[in-house]
């Protein structure tokens, strides 16, 4: 058996001794008395040594890392660009007063901007309002703007919620990612356009678990993935990326590989991907979503349903709830009505690629 693994070593490396180990082999299996043993390991190596060359598994951990270093290079590779650093103007509206703040053209994001103001606004705001536009909190300001804070105690916190419901389902995606053993390699396909009203937020995949129907405790598993990352404080990173960039970090996704072209057709470049980072986990939306994981309360995975999609085949719903910190509710609300609503099935529309309409209906759904 030594020699045996010699030659599948040398193999491996592609050795030129390799040939000898193999000669040693035949021989031996003339004059060994366990020659029937021999002959039969003899007239498997080749084969086990092509597919100890040529086998490559693909596990969750290991297009997570690709993933996450594509993302790093992509984001230093944009930042040796900025040859100077140009000053901008910072309007800011709000408490405990209204300032003007010079930034960074570029690199200042309003993360920075609450880093100069009040520390409440660094841990309470979820997002940010750039010139009226909704704006991730650790996106860079692009030019001189008008800056507000948005928290989920606004008067009006409709676009905080949508951003927050994004964001559960992107720590969805995350938590599928992670909770699976990896012989067990989970395909995330999308999650559609964030509603409130539909009770749950969602993510479609393909599990690769068959017929598998989650039980009570299956479940609860999944949510302490995911409600365990309040802990963890993992900001949410955006960067804008060519389609091709996008296309070498999901190459290994079918899904993502189908939708790139057309979400890209539908950017104002005609070929850009929007990509978040949360800690290690990449994936594609449109955004905008919340400032970190720190502001993530309650979370629970409360149903995995059967879909089919015309395009992707079978494919698992899997659905859940959530409350940010900011926002208490009473256990007997949350688990008997929240979360039940939440167990329901999803009606978001089912993904799927349609020829001309694609492009707007893949848009739609990150």
């Amino acid at each position: 058996m030594g020699l045996l693994g010699n030659y599948l070593s040398a193999q491996a490396r592609g050795d030129d001794n390799s040939k000898s180990h193999f000669r040693c082999l035949r021989n031996m299996a003339t004059v060994c008395p366990r020659s029937v043993i021999l002959r039969r390991i003899f007239q498997d190596s080749r084969r086990l040594g092509r597919y100890y060359c040529t086998k490559q598994t693909v596990t969750n951990e290991s297009v997570r890392q690709k993933r996450n270093a594509l993302f790093e290079a992509e984001k230093q590779r944009q930042l040796s660009l900025i040859s100077r650093v140009e000053k901008i103007e910072v309007q800011y509206k709000g408490v405990p007063e209204d300032c003007t703040l010079v930034m960074n053209k570029g690199l200042s994001t309003p993360f920075n901007c609450a880093m100069h103001i009040q520390e409440l606004l660094m841990s309470r705001s979820a997002l940010a309002l750039v010139d009226g536009e909704p704006w991730d909190m650790h996106r860079p300001l692009s030019s001189g703007c008008q800056l507000q804070f948005l928290h989920f105690q606004d008067g009006d916190p409709a676009a905080v919620n949508d951003a927050f419901w994004r964001s559960c389902s992107f720590i969805l995606g995350y938590v599928l990612e992670n909770a699976f053993k990896d012989e067990h390699y989970v395909e995330l396909c999308s999650f559609p356009k964030p509603k409130v009203k539909s009770g749950s937020f969602v993510y479609d995949a393909d599990l690769k678990l068959g017929d598998w129907k989650p039980s009570h405790t299956d479940l609860s598993c999944l949510s302490r993935i995911g409600a365990k990352l309040y802990h963890s404080d993992l900001r949410f990173e955006r960067l804008e990326v060519d389609a091709s960039v996008a296309e070498r970090m999901f190459e290994d996704n079918r899904f993502k590989t189908a939708q790139i072209p057309y979400i890209a057709a539908q950017s104002k470049s005609g070929s850009k991907v929007t990509v978040y980072r949360m800690g290690s986990h990449v994936d594609i939306t449109s955004g905008p979503l919340i400032s970190s994981t720190s502001l993530l309360g309650r979370f629970t995975v409360t149903a995995i349903h059967d879909i089919e999609s015309p395009t992707f085949g079978p494919l698992k719903r899997v659905q859940g709830v959530a409350l940010p910190t900011q926002l208490q509710m009473h256990y007997w609300t949350y688990e008997h009505i929240i979360a039940a609503r939440g167990r329901q099935l999803n009606r978001a529309p089912v993904p799927e690629l349609r020829g001309d309409t694609t492009a707007t209906a893949t848009a739609e759904r990150v």
